[in-house]
């Protein structure tokens, strides 16, 4: 861990790091504080605001499934340093944009910045992975990769409690300002990252979305091992985007809380993740192996069922006010509700992080940018379809019950998983590496 820890001193680690955890501050700072404006500000029907946070949702999730063979390509095929600077230029401007539509409160504004965000995103996701082979030794990079993967958690849960407390403390100018603030920050650290060349002779790029995207997935999904994997990766984000979505209206709505509530919510899932991250490492002792991926996943369906039954039975405010943050930590439930909430995201944590480490420890390191991408396209095509169902089905069925989907999805999960685990339990041969 101090070995880890001492990258964030160097030139050929701080930049790429401090780039990607305030880029990852941004995006979340800027969507909960235009969710929470929309929940809390605008609409006043429990319906349209679930179907607002899948929208939003979706918005920002497409772009990965549309750009994402595209970036691959960039990614390795270029100056990787080069593509950064231009990507952070660029989320200048669309912060721009986005602080316009938080203080006009201004729906369209919003939510084209958002598009804008994911597509930003899109382009710089790969080169997080990839450039660190480059940049760090050997024997660095397995720690500079749990940096990054920590920093965007912190950075998660970091832009999520800005975005909430920001925008209902201070109001939509001071979200604004930082916003803004926080991309010419950005900016300037994306400036100090070193050159990355490619490592290869550079091949031209396919810029046609549909056939870029079938090739960079057919180049790493014809292996069986690899493709289940990125289906399972693929299923823990789309209950995750789903959760995401629930947790707006289901603290307003059914729990009765204020958006600091919210933000909270958010919080804590982030910061369970993360500490799924650490044990399972801690458990499976630096070996990659997924034989916990399917006990994990299951446990994970198992808090969100007492999760679904805890809400059923949740007393709202009294007299129809929101109770704020001190008010809520003192109800009977509400450290029951926390507890649960944090078992969900540390056994997602347990589920997820050994699938990521058996992908980018497979393909060859030529290939990791694209085989990041084509897990992304896949993943955000499942995230956007899972968007759309919540969307779909908040017509019928409320934000609670939709908790109950979310069972139903771990419990496909985990047997991918178990499918998994036996393909994993001996090595890959090297003609399929």
């Amino acid at each position: 861990m101090q070995m880890s820890l001492a990258l964030l001193n160097k030139r050929r680690f701080a930049p790429i790091f401090a780039t990607q955890f305030l880029g990852a501050v941004n995006d979340n700072l800027f969507k909960f504080a235009m969710v929470i404006l929309v929940v809390y500000n605008i609409y006043d029907d429990p319906d349209t605001e679930t179907q607002f946070s899948a929208l939003a949702t979706g918005i920002f999730i497409l772009p990965f499934f549309l750009f994402s063979a595209v970036s691959g390509q960039l990614a390795d095929n270029n100056d990787k340093a080069r593509i950064v600077r231009i990507v952070k230029t660029a989320e200048i401007v669309i912060a721009l944009t986005g602080a316009l539509g938080l203080i006009l409160q201004s729906i369209p504004l919003m939510l084209l910045a958002l598009f804008a965000l994911g597509v930003q995103s899109t382009f710089f996701g790969p080169i997080k992975y990839a450039i660190l082979p480059q940049q760090l030794e050997k024997d660095e990079v397995l720690g500079g990769t749990g940096l990054v993967e920590a920093g965007t958690y912190v950075a998660i849960l970091l832009g999520t409690i800005l975005g909430g407390v920001i925008i209902n403390e201070l109001g939509a100018e001071w979200a604004s300002a930082i916003v803004v603030t926080i991309a010419l920050i950005g900016w300037y650290a994306g400036r100090q990252v070193l050159p990355a060349p490619p490592q290869k002779d550079p091949e031209p790029v396919d810029y046609n979305i549909l056939r870029a995207t079938k090739r960079v997935i057919g180049d790493i999904m014809h292996v069986p091992r690899l493709r289940h994997t990125i289906i399972c990766i693929s299923f823990f984000w789309t209950i995750a985007a789903v959760l995401t979505i629930l947790f707006p209206p289901l603290v307003k709505n059914v729990l009765t809380s204020d958006p600091i509530v919210a933000s909270l919510f958010l919080g804590v899932f982030s910061v369970g993740i993360a500490v799924g991250s650490i044990l399972i490492n801690r458990l499976l002792k630096g070996q990659v192996s997924a034989r916990f991926s399917p006990f994990s996943v299951i446990l994970m369906g198992g808090f969100v069922l007492i999760l679904y039954f805890v809400a059923l039975s949740w007393e709202g405010s009294p007299d129809e006010t929101l109770f704020n943050l001190g008010t809520f930590i003192m109800l009977d439930n509400a450290w029951l509700v926390l507890g649960v909430l944090f078992g969900v995201a540390v056994a997602g944590g347990m589920f997820v992080v050994p699938l990521y480490a058996f992908l980018t420890t497979t393909v060859d390191l030529s290939m990791t940018a694209r085989a990041i991408a084509a897990n992304n396209v896949v993943n955000s095509g499942c995230m956007v379809l899972g968007s759309v169902i919540a969307l779909i089905l908040s017509n019928f069925i409320t934000v609670t019950e939709l908790l109950l989907v979310v069972v139903a999805m771990c419990a496909t999960s985990a047997w991918l998983a178990f499918i998994l685990h036996r393909e994993t339990k001996h090595p890959l041969p090297q003609a399929a590496q």
